[in-house]
C-alpha cells in the first residue's frame, strides 16, 4: 500500500465531495501511523457552514521542515453516467488511472505520501542521519467549496501548537502539458464586486420623468473595462477586470428599470494590495460617473490574496530535482485560478507541483500512470535534495 498508484486509487474509491469526507483522511492516517508519524485530525466548524474534517501529520521535531500539502475534497463527479469507467471506480483502463481527484489532487497526494514512506524506509524512519528535519503533511477536506474550515484554520491551529514550517509542496496539478513543463510560484489576488448604478423608474413613453440606469451602466462598464489597471511585473501578468453578468430585474419592456447592477472579478497582482485596488476602481467609478450618473460598488468579502514565493534556493532545488527526472526545464509560473497556497505563503514559502491538469474537474477525469510515477520521483528527489 506504499506504492503511489495503490494509494490513488484507494483515495479515489472515497467519494468525498465537499464536505464529505467519506473515509478517505483514513486512508492517509492509517498509512502515516505504521510509518511513525504523530497523526491529528481536527474537525473545524462555523455557524453556517459544513463541519470539515482535517489531518496533520508530522515525523521529526526539528528543523528543516517540509510540509507536504494538500486535499481529499473533490468536485460533484456531475453525470456519472457520462463516466467511461465509474466516477468513482479508481479502475486502471490503457495506461490511465481514472476517477473523480485522479488529478485534482488524490493522485498528487498520493504521489507525496508513497516519495515520503519510501524515503523514509531508506533512511531509518528519520528525515537525516543526525536526527534533525521533519516532513508533514498537512491534507483539507475543504478546499473544492468555500474554504473556511480547512487549511486556514488548520494552519492557525498548526500555528497555536508551535508547529513552524520552512518550506511547502502543495500538490496541486500545475503542469500544463506534459510533467515537468510548470510549477506554480504565486497566484494572482481575486476580488468581486457588484457595480450599482441608480436611476429613476417611469413609463418608455415619458423618458424625461425617469432616469434610466442601462445606457449609464454600460459606459460605467466600458469605462472600467477599457483602461488597464497595470502593464504587470517582473513575475506577474497584467491584472484584469472582467465584467461577468448585467441585470436590471425588469421582465416588462414598458418600464424603465429604476436600477441596473454588473458583476465583475478582478485578478490583481502585486502591483497592488486589496485595499489599494479597491481604491483605484472607485476613483475611476467617480471620475466615470461625472456630477450626472449615480453609481457605487459593492465590493465582497474576499480571502484571495495575491502572493509570491520568490525564486531562489527552494525553487532551484524543485527544479534541479525536476529536470533530473523529466529532463525539462519547468517554468516559474504565476498564472491560473486560485488555490490553498495563498494561505500557505503566509506561513513559509510554498511552491504548487503536481499533476497534469488538463482534465480536472471534468467527466472522465484521469491521470496517467506513468505521470503518477514521474512525480512520485520528483517528490523522492525533492526530499533527498532538501535533506542532503
Amino acid at each position: 500500500m506504499t506504492d503511489a498508484l495503490a494509494i490513488a486509487r484507494e483515495l479515489i474509491r472515497c467519494p468525498s465531495v465537499t464536505p464529505a469526507d467519506a473515509g478517505a483522511l483514513g486512508v492517509l492516517e492509517r498509512l502515516l501511523k505504521e510509518a511513525g508519524f504523530e497523526v491529528h485530525r481536527v474537525t473545524f466548524s462555523e455557524p453556517g457552514t459544513a463541519d470539515i474534517d482535517n489531518l496533520y501529520a508530522r515525523i521529526g521535531s526539528e528543523a528543516p521542515h517540509i510540509t507536504f500539502a494538500g486535499h481529499t475534497d473533490v468536485v460533484p463527479p456531475g453525470d456519472e453516467g457520462a463516466w467511461s469507467l465509474g466516477a468513482f471506480s479508481g479502475e486502471v483502463k490503457d495506461g490511465y488511472l481514472y476517477g473523480r481527484g485522479a488529478v485534482d489532487m488524490k493522485g498528487g497526494i498520493a504521489c507525496s505520501l508513497a516519495a515520503a514512506l519510501a524515503y523514509l524506509r531508506d533512511h531509518g524512519s528519520k528525515p537525516r542521519e543526525d536526527g534533525k528535519g521533519s516532513i508533514s503533511f498537512l491534507i483539507t477536506g475543504d478546499e473544492e467549496d468555500v474554504s473556511i474550515n480547512g487549511t486556514v484554520k488548520l494552519l492557525q491551529w498548526a500555528a497555536e501548537r508551535g508547529e513552524t514550517f520552512d518550506h511547502c509542496v502543495l500538490g496541486e496539478p500545475s503542469n500544463q502539458e506534459v510533467m515537468g513543463d510548470c510549477i506554480k510560484i504565486g497566484r494572482r489576488g481575486s476580488q468581486s464586486g457588484m457595480l450599482v448604478v441608480e436611476g429613476k423608474q417611469g413609463h418608455v413613453a415619458y423618458p424625461h420623468r425617469a432616469a434610466n440606469p442601462v445606457p449609464d451602466i454600460s459606459r460605467l462598464i466600458v469605462a472600467l473595462s477599457d483602461e488597464p489597471l497595470d502593464r504587470g511585473s517582473a513575475q506577474f501578468q497584467p491584472s484584469n477586470l472582467e465584467f461577468t453578468s448585467v441585470d436590471v430585474g425588469n421582465a416588462a419592456s414598458n418600464v424603465i428599470p429604476g436600477s441596473a447592477r454588473a458583476k465583475f472579478n478582478i485578478r490583481y497582482n502585486d502591483c497592488h494590495t486589496q485595499e489599494s485596488l479597491r481604491a483605484l476602481v472607485e476613483e475611476r467609478l467617480r471620475v466615470a460617473c461625472g456630477n450626472r450618473i449615480r453609481a457605487h460598488i459593492d465590493w465582497l468579502p474576499s480571502n484571495s490574496n495575491v502572493f509570491l514565493t520568490k525564486p531562489g534556493p527552494f525553487t532551484d532545488l524543485a527544479v534541479g530535482a525536476i529536470e533530473a527526472v523529466t529532463g525539462r526545464k519547468p517554468e516559474l509560473s504565476t498564472t491560473g485560478g486560485t488555490s490553498d497556497a495563498r494561505f500557505i505563503s503566509s506561513y513559509c514559502p510554498v511552491i504548487e507541483f503536481g499533476l497534469v491538469g488538463q482534465t480536472m474537474h471534468q467527466i472522465d477525469e484521469r491521470a496517467a500512470v506513468a505521470d503518477i510515477a514521474t512525480l512520485t520521483t520528483i517528490y523522492r528527489g525533492i526530499l533527498d535534495k532538501y535533506f542532503a
